[in-house]
């Protein structure tokens, strides 16, 4: 894969994406897009700011979840609360591609500054919609955030081990996982546009939804069978054996055997061959069946054994295998190290910085990571200079707090 320096090269250069949404699902959304080359305006209040910047784990003051999930993109300040902020967003709606937002439905509307008003400027422009539960509904009102599409969705009844509570993510899933959709559907509303002759249109993005989409199967399998799908911790239903196996060096491991192929060569690299003919596991149906007999086997052979030799046992009987990693093994893994998905930035505030590269990989146009999120404000001035305001007219907006 060759690299690509000229951020002309990147494969979405020239788009251009204003971003006026906060925290995680929209804003990541954009990031997605200024990783492979967009023109991203992220715009904040000039008072607060994004609440992102004062949220998860600080390294010299600084938030290193903004630092890394709004990067690449330019940093403007702008109060849309007031009449000539709207007006500037307005100006800077003309020339758009894209217009990021997730403020409750109505918010912008309020503002004058809903789709209607919006598409009237630029019949062009894309709007990706981005509310916990979407722009219309009897929910569309109220607060509505990852962690709540997580468990409406349905997503946390379904994680966790059967003897306990419904399990959140120890990560923003919700939002990633809307991010990406919202990344998709932007793409599939610029092609229409672009190469179908469409026009601009709005996307309404509702979080609960994106995760919804992932495990709607729960719906058809309750529909058809009356069964409502519960949890089994690590296990999937009629896969087996699937699960994590601790070592006796106390690290993790984890395999799943679902075709007769692959459960063969776990049974020869844990030195029972003999199970494939076992009438307990012959066959999936089976094995799920007798499940924790025979992860039990399978835990009683692992335990004895360091996490390096369980991974070269399974090796040399070509069994799949993996361990579990945590985030010091990721970063001196091999593989990982060869893939280079592990990259470091020099940052003006943090210094040298390593964090995950960017994905999927484009072999003629990849995406990379030009600068991590930028300080607030950073270019304020230079973006109303190209609206054509003077200096003096910019300090007289500051002072007024309109940015």
């Amino acid at each position: 894969m060759r690299s690509v320096t000229d951020d002309s090269r990147l494969p979405l250069a020239g788009v251009r994406v204003l971003d006026i949404a906060t925290l995680g699902a929209g804003p990541w959304m954009a990031t997605r897009l200024a990783d492979f080359g967009a023109d991203v305006l992220k715009l904040e209040h000039p008072a607060s700011g994004d609440p992102m910047r004062t949220l998860g784990t600080m390294a010299d003051g600084v938030s290193l979840w903004w630092k890394i999930d709004q990067r690449n993109k330019s940093s403007m300040s702008l109060n849309l609360k007031t009449e000539e902020g709207q007006h500037i967003l307005k100006q800077l709606v003309a020339d758009a591609d894209v217009l990021v937002e997730n403020f409750r439905p109505g918010t912008l509307e309020r503002w004058n500054l809903g789709w209607e008003e919006l598409s009237a400027i630029n019949p062009r422009l894309v709007m990706l919609r981005v509310t916990g539960w979407g722009q219309d509904g009897p929910y569309r009102d109220q607060a509505g955030f990852g962690t709540l599409a997580e468990a409406f969705s349905g997503w946390a009844h379904l994680n966790g081990f059967p003897d306990q509570p419904p399990l959140l993510p120890p990560m923003g899933l919700g939002d990633t996982v809307a991010s990406v959709l919202g990344a998709f559907a932007v793409m599939v509303a610029l092609y229409d546009r672009d190469a179908r002759g469409g026009s601009g249109q709005f996307i309404d993005l509702a979080i609960w939804e994106s995760l919804f989409s992932l495990i709607g199967q729960q719906v058809a399998i309750y529909d058809r069978t009356g069964t409502i799908p519960q949890r089994e911790g690590n296990a999937i239903s009629l896969i087996a054996p699937r699960g994590v196996f601790r070592t006796s060096d106390d690290r993790w491991v984890a395999l799943a055997a679902a075709t007769p192929a692959i459960f063969a060569r776990v049974a020869t690299a844990i030195e029972q061959p003999g199970l494939v003919d076992d009438p307990r596991f012959h066959d999936n149906t089976a094995r799920s069946a007798n499940r924790h007999e025979l992860e039990a086997i399978i835990q009683g052979w692992i335990g004895e054994r360091t996490q390096d030799e369980v991974l070269a046992a399974f090796g040399r009987a070509d069994a799949a295998i993996a361990p579990v990693m945590d985030a010091e093994q990721l970063t001196r893994d091999p593989h990982v190290a060869a893939r280079n998905a592990i990259v470091e930035i020099d940052d003006p505030q943090l210094g040298p910085t390593r964090l995950a590269n960017v994905f999927p990989r484009l072999s003629a146009t990849p995406g990379r990571i030009r600068h991590l999120g930028p300080l607030p404000g950073t270019h304020t001035d230079s973006t109303l200079a190209k609206l054509g305001y003077t200096p003096e007219q910019v300090a007289a907006l500051r002072e007024q707090g309109v940015v």
